[in-house]
């Protein structure tokens, strides 16, 4: 059965992904009960509170399965899951993949205007939320989401304290039997994976989420592909503590560790010295996560208390890591980093384990998928050749088909050939290996030369004093906008203006590149999804400058 608004994949590249074995013809569900099947007696899943053996997981999840099933959700209902880094995500998660449905996925801090529309778009039935997460109450925003909303027929609370108004995740756990008859019921349940299994809202600074459809075949392929990359086994103990139920967490997290067998560890803290004690703890070995966290821990004062020992890999992704974060994990944390680039769409490269420091350091290496096809276009969707600028696009068996029930704005995100146009400014060498440069949309518009924000933050980075920075374009009435740079400093440093744009014209930076302001700032806004909000940065210099 076909989900309304999705782009299917063309036949003939879908008999060519599945006759090459490029797709497994797995889903979620099989990848995890295959884990489970394997190493019931190893520690499979650990948050702030719990221990999970595979085998006890896998009770917990086939019981939730089958009380959601019982409670009336269908085959490819779509359902909204809006859960923090706890274990009840992931039972929840593998229990709606288990019955077919398709999840929703939201970020604890969705908001109504938000999880209305992606709603709008799915026409959910169901809603997995908690009663009370941090200081957010959700019972105003169930409000507001119902109100609108009249497809939900069951919201399904979590840790909740009031047991009376909704029915409880804990509930249907712990009434569900795990009896021959309903456990053949559930695996009469299995989805075909050509199905949609996730949507995945997209980041953003600006405007509403797109809603990104993944099958079970193209995501699990991108799972597969990306952890291999850097080499995720069995023996890895895996850490999120960025929100699990964003893209990194889904593909690089709970995705990278059932499909390779590891263990996997969710912490609900971005503190670095919590972040340091979990490691510690549970013997870390692998680190997916943001630029800004890892910045976080290599500027701990008391870093040295922890014995980190157990990491052997930081993966980062989501923003640009900087040449100083890189050498500052190598030398403070002794372990290996990999520069990541990629999006809920499916693209993705990354740094191999032992590519050499300067790869690290200022590319983001090669495809991680070698049946992905990768090229640089010019405005015109022409071809460039080797070590020009341009739209980085692609095609393959991890790439996505389509944004949910957008057929205009689909026209336009995907060349003529069928490859998709991410947006972003890239240059590919002789080798393969990608230099992103910039964000089409995150250009400056100065005095009419079109400026890479991304180029400028590269070099601004480069300064020894520079923790972290944000270049946008400030409003001015001549040349339409002139270059802002917010800079967080590392702890007691300093640094002046003109000491700055020396520096920038002694690491061969153009006029054009030249910050016309600075901003020194404590920290850099993030977004919800941990990349620097520029729309916040924005607004800030209007205020400072007058602006309306």
């Amino acid at each position: 059965m076909a989900v309304e608004g999705f782009e299917p994949y063309k036949p003939e590249d879908a008999e060519k992904y599945n006759r090459l074995r490029w797709w497994h013809g797995i889903t979620w569900g099989d990848m995890f009960d295959k884990a489970t099947d394997l190493y019931p007696a190893k520690v499979g899943l650990v948050d702030d509170s719990t221990r999970f053996t595979y085998k006890e997981l896998r009770e917990k999840v086939d019981r939730a399965a089958i009380g959601l099933a019982q409670l009336g959700i269908k085959q490819q209902d779509f359902v909204l899951v809006q859960l923090p880094n706890w274990h009840e995500f992931v039972i929840s998660f593998f229990a709606l993949q288990k019955i077919g449905a398709i999840v929703v996925l939201l970020i604890s801090r969705h908001g109504v205007s938000e999880i209305n529309y992606l709603s709008s778009l799915t026409n959910p039935t169901a809603w997995i939320v908690p009663e009370q997460y941090r200081n957010i109450v959700y019972a105003p925003l169930i409000e507001g989401v119902t109100k609108a909303t009249r497809s939900l027929r069951h919201i399904i609370t979590v840790k909740a304290t009031d047991k009376s108004k909704f029915v409880t995740l804990e509930s249907l756990i712990e009434r569900a039997e795990l009896s021959p008859a309903n456990l053949q019921a559930l695996a009469a349940r299995r989805p075909d994976p050509m199905e949609v299994s996730i949507i995945i809202p997209t980041g953003g600074t600006t405007g509403l989420p797109k809603a990104v459809p993944r099958t079970h075949n193209d995501y699990i392929a991108y799972i597969e592909y990306h952890s291999k990359r850097w080499e995720i086994t069995s023996a890895d103990t895996l850490l999120t503590v960025a929100p699990v139920s964003h893209g990194q967490g889904m593909h690089v997290g709970v995705g990278g560790s059932f499909f390779n067998y590891s263990k996997y560890v969710l912490s609900d803290s971005t503190d670095p010295d919590d972040i340091c004690k979990v490691i510690q703890k549970e013997r870390v070995s692998a680190f997916p996560t943001v630029p800004a966290i890892a910045q976080r821990i290599v500027s701990m004062e008391n870093l040295k208390d922890y014995d980190l020992s157990s990491l052997k890999k930081i993966y980062c992704g989501g923003a640009p890591s900087t040449p100083e974060l890189v050498k500052s994990v190598q030398e403070k944390l002794h372990c290996k980093f990999v520069n990541a680039f990629g999006s809920a769409e499916g693209m993705s490269a990354m740094t191999r384990l032992d590519d050499d420091i300067d790869t690290i350091c200022n590319t983001v290496g090669t495809i991680d998928c070698p049946y992905t096809e990768v090229k640089v276009i010019d405005q015109y969707e022409q071809e460039l050749p080797r070590g020009k600028e341009g739209e980085i696009v692609y095609k393959g068996p991890t790439i996505f088909t389509g944004y949910l029930k957008s057929a205009e704005e689909n026209k336009k995100n995907f060349t003529k050939d069928g490859f998709f146009k991410t947006g972003d400014l890239a240059k590919i060498d002789e080798r393969g290996i990608i230099t992103i440069t910039g964000r089409i949309k995150e250009t400056i518009l100065r005095g009419g030369e079109t400026i890479s924000a991304g180029g400028i933050e590269r070099l601004v980075s480069s300064h020894p004093a520079v923790a972290d920075v944000a270049v946008i374009g400030m409003p001015d009435k001549a040349l339409g906008e002139r270059i802002c740079a917010y800079i967080q400093l590392k702890p007691g440093a300093t640094l002046a203006f003109d000491q700055l744009i020396a520096h920038l014209k002694g690491v061969g930076a153009s006029v054009l590149q030249l910050p016309e302001r600075v901003e020194f700032i404590e920290s850099i806004p993030l977004t919800k999804i941990g990349k620097a909000d520029k729309k916040a940065l924005k607004e800030d210099i209007k205020k400072k400058l007058g602006v309306a």
